[in-house]
């Protein structure tokens, strides 16, 4: 699927006060450089670990000038963003969501801030850009593909890159949406609830890094979230049909 959101609106230098979330699950190979370039973006940065059992916790006590959040067991990569907006949302009007498993360059989140539009507060997604004979997991392409059509059948917005991790969210917007998904599928979920809420969804192009197989740590199962995101997305679906809204 080719199709690209092609939504065009001016842009200015927003005003808006960030902050940065970062949910984590055992990623001690690459957090501590993750917050430590998340951090050069000088805006606050909320780390929510959502219970780890590696190194994790003894790594993020270790750096100084953070906020963590701890969940004391593993509830979902949506449970912790969720977690994160709640304690962003303090002291920022926008949350920038970053993955911790070292796939993005987060100063590429200077071009989410630059491209959100005057008088409006959309999602911002980062669509990530493969560069040639980069080695990408075929989950990775997979999912993208599966995911970027199913968002659109369930009535959300057409994207290129529907489970790209690099977002801007504004707040309190995003945490009043109506999203049941707590596990990976929050982030489709609240896309197909952005659009139906009339919250505009934009994309600006960002870099990947994908290290070579065996390196980069995914929490991926095929079979088990092949299944919840058909789930979620049957639900999606049956309430776009049969939903008054």
């Amino acid at each position: 699927m080719k199709s690209r959101n092609k939504t065009r609106l001016p842009q200015k230098k927003s005003a808006e006060r960030f902050a940065v979330v970062i949910p984590v699950y055992n990623h001690t190979a690459t957090i501590t450089e993750v917050v430590r370039q998340a951090m050069e973006l000088r805006y606050p940065v909320f780390v929510v670990d959502d219970g780890s059992t590696d190194d994790t916790p003894q790594k993020l006590k270790t750096i100084p000038g953070i906020n963590v959040i701890t969940h004391q067991e593993n509830r979902g990569k949506g449970a912790a963003i969720l977690s994160g907006f709640i304690a962003a949302a303090k002291v920022a009007g926008m949350a920038i969501t970053i993955d911790a498993d070292g796939q993005h360059y987060p100063q590429d989140a200077r071009k989410l801030v630059a491209a959100l539009p005057d008088g409006v507060r959309p999602i911002v997604m980062g669509r990530r850009m493969y560069a040639a004979g980069e080695h990408v997991p075929w989950t990775s392409r997979f999912g993208r593909e599966f995911s970027n059509f199913w968002v659109w059948v369930s009535g959300g917005p057409v994207l290129s890159d529907s489970q790209s991790g690099m977002r801007i969210y504004p707040l309190p917007e995003a945490m009043n949406l109506e999203v049941k998904a707590r596990r990976f599928q929050f982030e489709v979920e609240i896309l197909v609830q952005a659009k139906r809420k009339g919250i505009p969804v934009l994309e600006v192009p960002v870099r990947v890094n994908y290290s070579p197989a065996g390196n980069r740590i995914s929490h991926f199962r095929p079979f088990v979230d092949f299944m919840r995101n058909s789930a979620t997305f049957s639900r999606l679906i049956f309430t776009r049909i049969f939903s008054r809204r």
